[in-house]
């Protein structure tokens, strides 16, 4: 019995001798590159397994994150082919506005410094002006408010496509109140002649300013 006891006694000592140290994973290149490549969902856990203390997991979990989380889907907004063409009508007659602008201002120009007496070309040509823009900003208020409308679920350029409106709706109060109130009595007063050119030239800057900030951020 002593015999057997001392054998089984050596046997055991033997295995322990044999069986493999742990692990010191992270200081091996092995887990560096577990901390620094991207690490996918499926594989996540046995990554993380390997690790053999606490602090080393956080660090694992604080630079790889936590892929197992689910994150909401990206809201998908179709606009439809109507508000294209709608879009393609506006900025036509936008570009358009820019040549009869400077038509009203030649003849305008010529009204407020003769009045009255100011050639016929001029009278004519700033009625037809006045007439041809009242039109045209009645044409893009109807369709920008429109797209507006329509576009109020696309997050991106919301708060610049809220102040190109803004603005443009105030253009119009402008131009509307330059033409119905204060062109006829800009005939014969000298002060409401000055008004009614700041008013319109104001609305006019108003307009250009607006529509280049609307050509150059609105992608």
């Amino acid at each position: 019995m002593l015999i057997l006891g001392f054998a089984g006694l050596l046997l055991a000592v033997g295995a322990s001798s044999a069986a493999p140290a742990p692990a010191r994973v992270a200081h091996t290149d092995t887990a560096l590159t577990a901390l620094t490549a991207p690490v996918s969902r499926d594989t996540l856990a046995d990554t993380t397994a390997t690790f053999a203390s606490d602090s080393a997991l956080a660090a694992f979990r604080l630079i790889v994150g936590d892929s197992t989380t689910t994150r909401p889907r990206p809201k998908v907004v179709v606009l439809s082919d109507w508000y294209y063409r709608r879009l393609q009508v506006h900025r036509v007659v936008a570009y358009a506005t820019i040549p009869v602008f400077a038509l009203q201002w030649a003849a305008g120009d010529q009204l407020f410094r003769k009045g009255s007496d100011a050639p016929t070309w001029a009278k004519s040509m700033h009625r037809a002006g006045a007439t041809t823009l009242a039109g045209m900003f009645t044409v893009n208020t109807v369709t920008g408010l429109w797209n507006l409308w329509d576009s109020r679920s696309v997050p991106q350029n919301r708060a610049l496509r809220t102040v190109h409106a803004l603005t443009m709706l105030a253009a119009d109060g402008a131009f509307t109140y330059a033409g119905v109130k204060l062109s006829e009595e800009a005939e014969t007063s000298t002060s409401k002649r000055q008004l009614h050119r700041t008013i319109a030239l104001s609305a006019m800057g108003v307009t250009v300013l607006s529509g280049l900030a609307m050509k150059i951020w609105n992608r």
